[in-house]
């Protein structure tokens, strides 16, 4: 079951945010942090929103969908930033799921896409997003810290 992130349910989420910062090899995981940051998307969604996944009421993976733009369409976009489900539950349709639930509520939100990003070595979820029809774009992700 899908449900989305709020004040009172902010805390079964946290615990696999922070799977997935390990996951990522994040290197110094600020639990306090994670909590005031990822809190902002429960108060309204201005600038996204976060959703839970819940297999016999335990919570197994969330996406989140932040607001970004794009100068070539002159308009706002949705972008998912974070998919995640425990390894332990993977291959079950959870991950697509997440992401129909994604491209409903970024419609619903009144985005025209949802982009987002992957490894390229991660061949799986490729073929997940490829069997959900995704285009595959020519662009070269960069990043740099500031």
């Amino acid at each position: 079951m899908i449900e989305e992130v709020t004040s009172q349910n902010i805390e079964e989420v946290l615990p696999l945010i922070k799977e997935y910062q390990i996951f990522y090899g994040v290197d110094q995981i600020d639990e306090n942090k994670n909590k005031a940051f990822f809190s902002q998307f429960t108060q309204n969604h201005e600038n996204g929103i976060i959703h839970l996944y819940k297999v016999v009421h335990k919570t197994i993976g969330f996406s989140t969908i932040y607001k970004g733009f794009s100068s070539t369409k002159s308009e706002p976009v949705a972008i998912l930033n974070d998919l995640y489900i425990q390894p332990s539950h993977r291959g079950n349709g959870y991950a697509k799921e997440l992401i129909i639930n994604a491209l409903n509520t970024a419609k619903l939100m009144g985005f025209s896409r949802l982009q987002w990003l992957t490894e390229e070595n991660n061949k799986s979820d490729q073929n997940l997003y490829n069997n959900i029809g995704a285009n595959k774009s020519s662009w070269i992700f960069y990043a740099k810290e500031t």
